[in-house]
C-alpha cells in the first residue's frame, strides 16, 4: 500500500495536511515514482511546500522557497535546481531537517510567473533514490500564466536524445536576444531529450535550445552547441495536469516516456566559426607548410613565396577550405625561413571581411642534436613514398587507393601491372582506369575493368622507378594482393531507394551509430548492394545534401540556416535497428521522399 501512495500520490500529504494548497489545474503537479524492491527503493516524499502551490503576489525581495521531504534527502546536482526566467546567478541552496531551502541572491521581477523545476535535483540521503520531479509555480503579480509547450531536442547527425540542454524562449525576436539576453521562459532537458515549458505567457516567441556549458542562459558560439526553431512560436496547449506531458516518471519508464507528445523537434548543432583569419601555420618539412584558417571556406585571392617562382608552388585545400597544404616543387635545398604572403578576407574589428595581405614566416623544423649516420637516413629522404591498399570488404565500391606523401610531378599509371588467380591457380590479367581523387591531389584510385569474383586473388603492382615526386625521388615497386570475403556466413542487403528527388548521403552504420561501414552518394532512384556483412544490427542515415557537396552541413544561426537534415530508416515495427542474420539476403525498400516529409 505505501508502494502503490508513493507511485501515484506522492504529494498526497500536502492535500490532507494543507487544504488551503488546493489550487485550480493550472499548478498542480503530478510525480510517479518508482516501485519498490527487497530494499528501499522508494524515493523522497513532498511533505510541505512554500510558497504553496499556485500561490500569487509572492514577495520579489529576499524570497525563499523551502521543499520538505518525509526523510532526510541531499541536493545531487545544484545544476538542476533551475528557475524559469532564470536569474542572472544560479539559486543557492541549503539542506534543513528533511527539507531544501533555496534562495535567491537577487530580486525576482515583479508581475511574473515562476517556475522551479527539480528534476534530477534531489536524492534521499541512504541509497541516493533520486526524486523523480517536481515543478513548483508561483507568481510575484496578480496571476499565474497558464500556456506550455513541449518538444525534444536531440543531435543533429545522430538523431540522440540530448539531456541537460536548455531550452529557451524569448519574446524579444531580434537574434541578438540569445547571445545578450537571458530568456523570458526556460527549461532543461531530461534523460529523454524531452522538454515541457509550463505556464508560459501567452504570447508570440522565438524558441531555442543550447547546451549551455557556462551555465549563464546566453548563447556563446565559440563552445556552445545551438539548434531553433525556423519561425515564431505562439503557443496553443493550456495546462492541465491530467497530461502525461507535465507528469515526473522515471527515466527507465520506457514506456511513459515515451508516450508523451512533442510539438517542436529542436536539432542541437555546433556552428562553425563565423570569424576568419589565418590561426595556425607550420613548416612541417623542407618543402612542406600548411595554414589554417578560423572558419570554413576561406576565400584566398592569391599566395606567393619571396624569391620562389609561382609556378613551382602546389597547393591544396581540404574539404571545408579551412587548411592549406602547401608544397614546392622544386628538389633544391630551401631556405632555412621561407616567407609566405597570403592575400585573403579576413575579418575586420568590425566584424566585416575585407581583402588583407598577411606575411607568414615558415621556419624549417630543427633536426634532432648529434652527428647524422647512415643509420638516421629515413626511406623517405631517399624514396618517393606511398601507400597501396584495398580492403576485402569494399574493393570493389572503393577500388585500390594508392597515395602519395608528397605530390608526384612524373607518373607513368600505364606501367602498373593488374593480374588475377582464379580457383584453378590460372592467371591472367585485366585492363584498369585511374582517377585522382578530387579532394586529395596525392590519392589515386584504380578500378579493375572486370568484375571481382569470390574465390579470386587479385594483384594489383607498382613497378620500381615509375613516379617521380617533388623531392625529385623515384618510387620503390609495391604490390598488394586482395581476395573477396568468403565466409559463407556473411550476409547481403540491398536497398532500394524511390522517389529520389535530390542529392543524398546514405550511410550503413553499426548498432552503435558511431562507426560508418559503408557510404554511397545517390542523385537518382537506385538500388544500393551492402554485402559481406556480419549477423547483427545496423542503422541506415540518410543526410539530405542540399548544397550537394557531398558534406553533412552544420547550421548558421545568424542566417537562420538549419544543419542538412538526417532521417534514419524506421522499420514497420517503429524500431531503428536492422537485424541480418546468417547467410542471408535481405531487401529493403525507402521512400525517400516520404521519409523526408
Amino acid at each position: 500500500m505505501k508502494r502503490f501512495i508513493s507511485k501515484f500520490f506522492p504529494i498526497l500529504p500536502i492535500t490532507l495536511v494543507l487544504g488551503s494548497m488546493m489550487f485550480s489545474h493550472s499548478c498542480a503537479n503530478t510525480t510517479t515514482p518508482p516501485s519498490g524492491g527487497p530494499k528501499d527503493t522508494i524515493p523522497p516524499v513532498i511533505t510541505e511546500i512554500y510558497p504553496e502551490l499556485g500561490m500569487i503576489n509572492v514577495p520579489v525581495h529576499g524570497t525563499k522557497l523551502e521543499i520538505k521531504f518525509n526523510e532526510y534527502v541531499q541536493v545531487k546536482d545544484p545544476k538542476s535546481l533551475f528557475l524559469s526566467p532564470p536569474l542572472e546567478k544560479m539559486p543557492k541552496y541549503k539542506l534543513k531537517g528533511k527539507g531544501v531551502v533555496i534562495s535567491f541572491e537577487s530580486d525576482l521581477d515583479s508581475n511574473k510567473t515562476y517556475t522551479l523545476d527539480l528534476t534530477n535535483a534531489i536524492g534521499d540521503n541512504n541509497e541516493g533514490n533520486m526524486f523523480p520531479g517536481f515543478t513548483l509555480v508561483f507568481s510575484t503579480g496578480e496571476k499565474i500564466d497558464s500556456m506550455m509547450v513541449t518538444g525534444i531536442v536531440q543531435d543533429c547527425n545522430t538523431l540522440d536524445p540530448i539531456k541537460g540542454a536548455t531550452v529557451m524562449l524569448y519574446k524579444d525576436h531580434a537574434d541578438s536576444a540569445l547571445f545578450l539576453s537571458r530568456p523570458d521562459a526556460a527549461v532543461k532537458t531530461d534523460q529523454w531529450g524531452f522538454f515541457c515549458l509550463r505556464n508560459i505567457q501567452d504570447t508570440i516567441y522565438r524558441m531555442y535550445a543550447i547546451f549551455d556549458e557556462n551555465n549563464n542562459n546566453k548563447y556563446d558560439p565559440e563552445t556552445e552547441k545551438v539548434a531553433f526553431i525556423d519561425t515564431l512560436f505562439h503557443p496553443t496547449i493550456m495546462v492541465n495536469d491530467s497530461l502525461p506531458e507535465l507528469m515526473k516518471f522515471e527515466m527507465d519508464d520506457t514506456l511513459n516516456c515515451l508516450a508523451r507528445k512533442t510539438e517542436v523537434e529542436l536539432n542541437l548543432f555546433k556552428e562553425k566559426p563565423s570569424k576568419q583569419m589565418i590561426v595556425n601555420k607550420e613548416r612541417i618539412g623542407e618543402r612542406t607548410a600548411y595554414i589554417t584558417f578560423m572558419a570554413p571556406y576561406a576565400q584566398i585571392d592569391s599566395l606567393w613565396f619571396k624569391g620562389i617562382p609561382s609556378d613551382k608552388v602546389i597547393t591544396q585545400f581540404n574539404q571545408v577550405q579551412d587548411s592549406l597544404e602547401i608544397w614546392i616543387n622544386d628538389s633544391r635545398k630551401q631556405p632555412d625561413t621561407l616567407f609566405l604572403n597570403v592575400k585573403y578576407m579576413k575579418t575586420d574589428t568590425l566584424g566585416l571581411l575585407n581583402s588583407f595581405t598577411e606575411e607568414i614566416k615558415l621556419v624549417k623544423p630543427k633536426k634532432s642534436p648529434g652527428k647524422s649516420s647512415s643509420r638516421d637516413i629515413k626511406k623517405e629522404d631517399t624514396t618517393a613514398v606511398f601507400t597501396l591498399e584495398a580492403k576485402p570488404e569494399t574493393v570493389e565500391q572503393y577500388g585500390f587507393t594508392m597515395e602519395f606523401k608528397y605530390p608526384v610531378v612524373e607518373t607513368a599509371f600505364d606501367s602498373l601491372t593488374f593480374r588475377y588467380l582464379n580457383p584453378r591457380q590460372q592467371e591472367a590479367t585485366a585492363k584498369y582506369t585511374v582517377t585522382q581523387d578530387t579532394l586529395n591531389l596525392r590519392k589515386y584510385i584504380i578500378r579493375p575493368s572486370i568484375e571481382l569474383q569470390p574465390g579470386y586473388e587479385y594483384f594489383l603492382k607498382i613497378p620500381h622507378r615509375k613516379f617521380k615526386d617533388i623531392n625529385g625521388f623515384y618510387n620503390d615497386s609495391s604490390e598488394v594482393k586482395v581476395t573477396l570475403p568468403s565466409d559463407e556466413k556473411l550476409s547481403t542487403m540491398n536497398l532500394s531507394l524511390t522517389n529520389v528527388r535530390n542529392k543524398y548521403i546514405v550511410d550503413l552504420l553499426n548498432d552503435k551509430r558511431n562507426k560508418i561501414i559503408r557510404t554511397y552518394i545517390v542523385e537518382k532512384d537506385d538500388v544500393l548492394k551492402f554485402p559481406y556483412l556480419k549477423a547483427g544490427k545496423y542503422s541506415i542515415r540518410i543526410t539530405e545534401d542540399l548544397n550537394r557537396n557531398g558534406l553533412v552541413d552544420t547550421g548558421i544561426l545568424l542566417e537562420h540556416r538549419q544543419p542538412e537534415k538526417v532521417r534514419f530508416y524506421k522499420l514497420e515495427d517503429g524500431t531503428f535497428l536492422i537485424d541480418i542474420p546468417e547467410k542471408m539476403e535481405i531487401d529493403q525498400s525507402v521512400d525517400v521522399e516520404e521519409m523526408f516529409k
